[in-house]
């Protein structure tokens, strides 16, 4: 499989389109390895318009997605960056010139993860979802879906600091972007999306009787 052509027919198919026009992320888009950042069998389907299996139940958000998101972030040149569950997006963060930090849980998507972006010179931190790693961040981003967003994740903004993550409770979730004002934080909904929930971050189950 040509991968080159395959990352640059992404980004004009499935970012370009969607009004993603940050150039700095187009091109970091047209050069991370995504298919480096999934499970190994799993290459083929790392620029297809799906989400790519990385490990059991965690998977790269869709392309489309996750670059709406990130533009959404309006991410600039030497800001700071917390990646949680979120490889692809710190990748092409760190690509762009932003200081990132990949955060994960789970060792076997850090067995997989942790190569290529150790190769692209992100730092990465093995610490549960929930718990931030400690600092504070102009910006926040989230790769998959949550029921409900943590307030440790919204504390760990910087004043000014945006967090973006999909809030889903049924089919069809909200990306949604959060920023840290002097009169507390706003939300604002960016687009519909519909990606994998995060294990740990399900909408409680109710009894019906």
């Amino acid at each position: 499989m040509d991968y080159v052509a395959a990352r640059n027919n992404m980004v004009e198919s499935q970012v370009r389109v969607n009004d993603v026009t940050d150039m700095a992320l187009q091109k970091a888009m047209r050069h991370v390895e995504r298919e480096r950042l999934c499970a190994p069998s799993q290459g083929f389907a790392a620029y297809g318009e799906v989400e790519a299996l990385i490990s059991p139940n965690r998977y790269l958000m869709k392309a489309r997605d996750i670059s709406k998101l990130m533009h959404a972030l309006s991410p600039k040149a030497g800001e700071s960056v917390l990646a949680i569950a979120a490889p692809y997006a710190g990748a092409v963060l760190a690509y762009a010139g932003l200081n990132v930090t990949v955060q994960e849980e789970d060792a076997r998507t850090f067995a997989i993860i942790e190569p290529y972006l150790k190769r692209l010179g992100v730092k990465t931190q093995g610490q549960p979802f929930a718990t931030p790693v400690a600092g504070e961040y102009d910006i926040i981003v989230v790769e998959g879906a949550v029921s409900a967003v943590p307030d440790a994740w919204l504390k760990a903004l910087k004043p000014g600091g945006r967090l973006g993550v999909v809030v889903r409770n049924s089919a069809v979730g909200k990306a949604m972007v959060y920023s840290q004002l002097d009169s507390g934080v706003s939300a604002r909904e960016a687009f519909d999306s519909s990606p994998s929930t995060l294990p740990g971050f399900e909408a409680a189950k109710s009894f019906v009787f």
